[in-house]
């Protein structure tokens, strides 16, 4: 059900949602924590992983919709990486004006005919290096392709690295996820659901270093931005319970899940929310974004800023949730 459509977003309303969620979380909370993270097989590689960022941020030009050239760079340093791991690699490119711009997707599993697709888009808004947003979810896909190789998985996965996700183009039919969900649509492609990778680089140990849309989240979550998000909308569907519940069963890192209707502020900030306009189950794996990470969508989100070994473990954690799913 969509209470976007029944429910007037106002601030009663939404403290109402609020509330009950609040109360449901405590009461009701049906995630419980494994004692002993689950050992991955094929660990993200912290080396790995500083290697991708440092290609992705470190560019002659900003990766913006302005500097096609440097997009273009971009994507074809993703589609070598793919291509090193899949054998289904592609490029998806689309008309924006007189631009050509490219989705970057690779696959595997494709003996499965049901289908998981985890996202995450590479340009950055205006000039800057966009470390968090989103160079940490594209290397989150770079590395996932190596680490799925060889897998025996129960679902063809395919991993796409969008383009055009931020502004001007952000909640626009340009957006690449916007044009890659329409094409699964009008290709009645059977999609079990899909994660969008956005932010997952960035954490912090301090009191007060975590915000939230309404401040009676801190009561459950608390106040320290030391943990990834699962965030979902109310009636989220079986492929967000099911990845949840296998994300935090293998405790690769803190965790913690956010069911709200669509109308609280954050909770569709990225390519995920087209998925959702095409009524496929998705969701978002987040640091939490703008409200944790105040070098957000700022010339100073660097490399340097990042928690590289808490991210490996997002990155494994997302695996292992591939792997297990039934």
């Amino acid at each position: 059900m969509n209470f976007k459509n029944i429910v007037k977003p106002t601030k009663r309303n939404i403290i109402l949602f609020v509330g009950l969620f609040f109360i449901g979380i405590v009461f009701f909370n049906p995630f419980k924590r494994a004692q002993v993270p689950e050992k991955s097989p094929i660990p993200a590689d912290i080396n790995l992983v500083k290697e991708h960022l440092r290609a992705l941020t470190q560019t002659p030009e900003f990766r913006n919709y302005k500097n096609l050239d440097q997009l273009n760079t971009i994507a074809e340093y993703i589609h070598q990486n793919f291509n090193k791991y899949s054998d289904n690699t592609s490029f998806q490119e689309y008309q924006v004006g007189e631009e050509t711009y490219k989705n970057v997707i690779c696959s595997f599993g494709t003996e499965n005919k049901k289908r998981i697709i985890i996202g995450a888009h590479y340009d950055v808004c205006g000039d800057q290096q966009g470390a968090d947003d989103n160079a940490t979810g594209v290397t989150a896909l770079l590395e996932l392709a190596r680490m799925l190789k060889g897998q025996k998985l129960n679902y063809r996965i395919d991993l796409v690295a969008y383009t055009l996700e931020e502004p001007p183009y952000f909640r626009t039919e340009n957006m690449g996820s916007y044009v890659h969900a329409k094409y699964l649509k009008d290709n009645n492609i059977e999609v079990y659901g899909m994660a969008s990778v956005e932010m997952i680089g960035y954490f912090k140990d301090e009191d007060n270093s975590q915000d939230y849309p309404l401040g009676i989240l801190s009561w459950y979550y608390g106040n320290r931005g030391d943990y990834i998000t699962l965030a979902k909308k109310f009636g989220g569907g079986e492929f967000v319970n099911n990845f949840s519940d296998h994300f935090v069963e293998a405790n690769q890192v803190k965790t913690e899940t956010f069911s709200a209707p669509q109308f609280i502020k954050g909770t569709d900030y990225s390519d995920h929310l087209n998925y959702w306009k095409f009524g496929y189950s998705a969701m978002m794996i987040t640091d939490t974004s703008f409200f944790r990470n105040k070098n957000y969508h700022q010339p100073t989100d660097t490399l340097e800023t990042l928690d590289l070994k808490r991210m490996t473990k997002v990155i494994d954690g997302i695996f292992l949730s591939l792997i297990h799913l039934q």
